[in-house]
């Protein structure tokens, strides 16, 4: 029953809220524009407009079609969809240290890729190898709590086991495989963009497309939520389904995204609360979320490709980079505040 005289909290957009979704925009916008200009083999900008109406040839038409367009437009699903899966999994746990990667889900995928690359090499693609070990990771988390996902702390714990034995499986297929075989899948378990393809971005699009609509209605009570479990009940949401079904909206995109590109590290830990700072907006704030994502994902992808010496790592490595400076400056952040 909802409380007498009780209101639910609105959603309105605010005008540092619009001028950040604006700043955001448009650092997308330059990021995009240097993925396909910059370099050797980029566009000429002066040619670029007319390359993207579909006027490309030759050299342009490789590098828009083939080389950095689908590769683009992956960094920013699998961005978008790492804010996404990060901002759900920190409200319902409300906790800003809170991440999927925290349940599992990145290492399951990175060792369900070591087996199928150790034990069915040729006979399975790696990345459904890799959809089916985040699969198993969050079924695995889901029943060892006895409560599901209804008690964060309980399958947070548990998917600190379930990393540590996918952390053993990766290390002893890198181990065992042969030297080339091992580093193609080291760079995969990191977190790679090379060699995307256009349905790589179909994949991550469509599963981003049918989460999104989702995720935008129970916006309102995750808001409800961070003010509690009886706050919530009073106000007529359902705590405890609400909790279950972000966690769920949560793996299913972390999943697609790992299946696209690999456990790329940090993105769904950074973006969410790089969002929040920077609109200072209660509430899960999605799609900001998934805009800071993407511009993280996609910036990361920019110097994997461009900085001198270093463009053949995996640009989760450089998310790696990035999260560990972020997350030493969050933990400090929370000590002071008391909250550790």
């Amino acid at each position: 029953m909802t409380a007498r005289g009780a209101t639910t909290p609105r959603r309105t957009l605010r005008p540092r809220t619009l001028a950040t979704a604006a700043a955001f925009l448009t650092l997308l916008l330059a990021t995009a524009t240097a993925t396909l200009t910059l370099g050797r083999l980029g566009i000429a900008p002066a040619e670029l407009p007319a390359a993207l109406l579909g006027d490309a040839e030759g050299k342009n038409a490789f590098v828009l079609e083939r080389l950095r367009g689908p590769r683009l437009i992956v960094a920013l699903g699998v961005g978008a969809a790492f804010g996404l899966a990060g901002t759900l999994f920190q409200s319902v746990t409300r906790n800003p240290l809170g991440s999927p990667d925290v349940i599992g889900i990145g290492a399951g995928a990175g060792a369900g890729a070591a087996i199928v690359a150790l034990f069915l090499p040729g006979l399975l693609p790696v990345p459904l190898g890799a959809l089916t070990g985040a699969v198993l990771a969050m079924a695995i988390v889901y029943l060892s709590t006895g409560t599901g996902f209804r008690s964060p702390g309980r399958f947070i714990v548990a998917g600190i086991g379930v990393t540590a034995v996918a952390q053993a499986i990766i290390q002893y297929a890198v181990y065992a495989i042969e030297r080339d075989k091992a580093s193609v899948l080291t760079a995969y378990v990191n977190g790679s963009l090379n060699a995307r393809s256009w349905e790589d971005a179909a994949t991550i699009w469509l599963a981003v497309a049918l989460t999104a609509p989702l995720t935008a209605l129970i916006a309102r009570d995750l808001t409800v939520g961070e003010m509690g479990d009886d706050t919530a009940t009073a106000l007529g949401t359902r705590p405890a389904r609400i909790r279950t079904t972000a966690v769920v909206l949560s793996i299913i995109l972390s999943a697609a995204a790992v299946s696209a590109a690999g456990p790329i590290a940090f993105v769904s830990l950074c973006a969410p609360q790089i969002a929040r700072r920077c609109t200072r907006a209660p509430g899960p704030n999605l799609a900001m979320s998934a805009l800071a994502g993407a511009f993280l994902l996609a910036l990361a992808d920019l110097a994997a490709q461009q900085l001198p010496l270093f463009t053949t790592l995996p640009v989760g490595i450089y998310t790696m980079a990035l999260g560990g400076g972020y997350l030493g400056y969050l933990l400090l952040s929370e000590w002071r505040r008391g909250a550790l």
